[in-house]
């Protein structure tokens, strides 16, 4: 689809140096669009970014972490000085820390949320802003969970910061339109990435424990980072140019759910 195509345009994928964010990045950048790669590993990001220019894509790397709000802005600023302009946004970049209510401290929930929920809304600004300066539109696409709408007890903080962001992305939507930016949000569910190994690995669960998981679900396996980046490659493009203010949801619930995952 010609629709599906960003020739000419310039894309900022935040945590985009593994999984979801990496995945997304790559697809950006296989149909045509220069991407800036960012996350916490410089060795990680540029491995994605060689990946893309391998392919014949076009990216530049730039270190940012999300809980360091001049860091959020100057992720933004630093697209628009080497491309000279932004075109599509995506906030995915997210800490999903373990804890109860009860076993939730302050220092992990301001971590979680000012990851999770802060750095967008400061990336979004910033974006927003030069979006508005260059006059012909642009896209922020958010990046949520499923925990968005059911929760899950341990991700206690994470599912608040999700839900927020969900509320953000409609309000911002209703405000932006006028200036031709659209915001939408992908609401993921339980997807295979590498970090999902590592924390299950932390809590003890064996090599295979994801792949068994993976069958309680409605079609029998997880989702892949790639069909997340093909959602958001949609909604970012002009197939969904009339899409606005929306949440594309991946919510699978396993069979025989008991809130522990």
């Amino acid at each position: 689809m010609n629709d599906m195509r960003f020739d000419k345009q310039v894309s900022v994928v935040t945590g985009s140096t593994s999984g979801i964010g990496k995945a997304i990045a790559r697809r950006l950048a296989a149909l045509g669009s220069s991407v800036v790669v960012s996350g916490r590993s410089a060795q990680r990001g540029e491995a994605v970014v060689e990946q893309i220019r391998n392919a014949g894509g076009t990216a530049e790397f730039r270190r940012a972490d999300m809980i360091v709000p001049e860091d959020c802005a100057g992720l933004i600023d630093f697209a628009v000085q080497i491309y000279g302009r932004i075109d599509i946004l995506v906030n995915n970049a997210a800490v999903s820390t373990r804890g109860n209510l009860e076993q939730t401290t302050l220092e992990l929930w301001n971590t979680v949320i000012d990851t999770d929920l802060r750095a967008p809304f400061l990336c979004m600004q910033r974006a927003a802003k030069h979006m508005i300066d260059q006059g012909d539109g642009g896209v922020v696409i958010n990046v949520g969970s499923m925990n968005a709408y059911c929760g899950e007890p341990k991700l206690f903080a994470y599912s608040a910061a999700k839900g927020g962001l969900m509320t953000m992305t409609r309000n911002a939507a209703s405000q932006l339109m006028f200036h031709k930016i659209r915001v939408n949000q992908v609401n993921v569910g339980w997807t295979e990435t590498e970090g999902e190994h590592e924390y299950k690995r932390l809590e003890g669960k064996g090599s295979d424990w994801l792949a068994e998981g993976g069958k309680l679900m409605p079609f029998g396996r997880l989702l892949t980072p790639e069909e997340c980046a093909e959602a958001v490659c949609y909604a970012a493009s002009d197939a969904a140019v009339m899409m606005n203010g929306s949440v594309i949801d991946f919510t699978q619930i396993p069979r025989g759910y008991k809130g522990d995952w």
